[in-house]
């Protein structure tokens, strides 16, 4: 596909998306947000695509929504149609729901949308030079892309708060310590540090298990009680005897060699999961 704000490309089985507005530090536009999700559905459909990176052209990963011009419906003082999804959120509801596991990569000023749209990455990834924003608050706006139900669950309760009502940068080592982000690298070594993350992922995993294991911990996690979980795993469990994956991993195992995963998420995750299309 043809894109105009970010670039996708696949090799090695990894899509990699990039935010490319490096003239404009990557200020976000819809027109970015549509093709991101655009991109990310692609990707989910695409058997041959098992991780997906997030990287950003030039210094800066992402400063923020661009609201020059026309270039950004928030900046319109008309209401908007019902049913209008904010374009952060039609990102990151689009990665909350990929059977895949993403890879962020953010390196430079990574403000506003430019950190709430990574919260839904399994992995973040950030150069030394990073800082991040949860900005609003000195803004007189509201956070989107879902980042009050991410963050908290990421950081804890009491340092969303602080990050999110003071709206201050965060440097790239407050945010290693709080678990925002995984590790830190050069910035010249942060997207190799990513794809090595994301081969290793190709290599060593199995595609169903990471798509159900992905989907189980954020929505068995914000339940009330473990007795949903309790059930699915006992579901999950006892198809193993079925799975030629699971005979796969512990033959491979014990004879000391790669494993050779062979089931599709296409084909092959289990119709009884909770959160697939048609079942409540």
């Amino acid at each position: 596909m043809s894109y105009q704000h970010i670039r996708s490309t696949v090799a090695n089985r990894v899509a990699t998306l990039e935010l490319h507005r490096p003239e404009a530090r990557n200020g976000f536009t819809i027109t970015m947000a549509d093709e991101l999700s655009d991109a990310l559905a692609r990707a989910d459909a695409d058997e041959d695509v098992r991780v997906v990176v997030l990287c950003g052209a030039g210094r800066d990963f992402c400063v923020g929504a661009d609201l020059s011009g026309q270039s950004f419906e928030a900046a319109s003082a008309a209401p908007p149609p019902a049913g209008w999804i904010e374009p952060a959120t039609r990102v990151t509801r689009r990665m909350f729901a990929l059977q895949k596991p993403i890879i962020a990569a953010v390196q430079g000023a990574a403000v506003g949308v430019g950190s709430t749209m990574v919260l839904p990455a399994d992995f973040r990834l950030a150069a030394k030079d990073s800082r991040f924003g949860f900005v609003f608050s000195r803004r007189g706006i509201y956070p989107e892309a879902g980042s009050s139900w991410f963050l908290p669950r990421i950081v804890g309760m009491g340092r969303a708060l602080d990050w999110m009502v003071t709206g201050r940068l965060i440097a790239a080592e407050e945010a290693l310590a709080a678990g925002l982000v995984r590790s830190l690298h050069e910035p010249g070594e942060l997207l190799g540090a990513a794809q090595a993350l994301a081969r290793e992922l190709v290599e060593t995993t199995a595609p169903v298990s990471v798509a159900v294991i992905r989907q189980s911990l954020y929505r068995m996690s914000a339940l009330s009680s473990p007795e949903a979980a309790f059930e699915l795993d006992s579901q999950l469990i006892a198809t193993l005897g079925q799975n030629v994956d699971a005979v796969e991993g512990v033959m491979s195992f014990l004879q000391k060699r790669p494993a050779n995963f062979s089931r599709t998420v296409r084909e092959d995750l289990p119709s009884f999961l909770p959160w697939r299309e048609g079942q409540s």
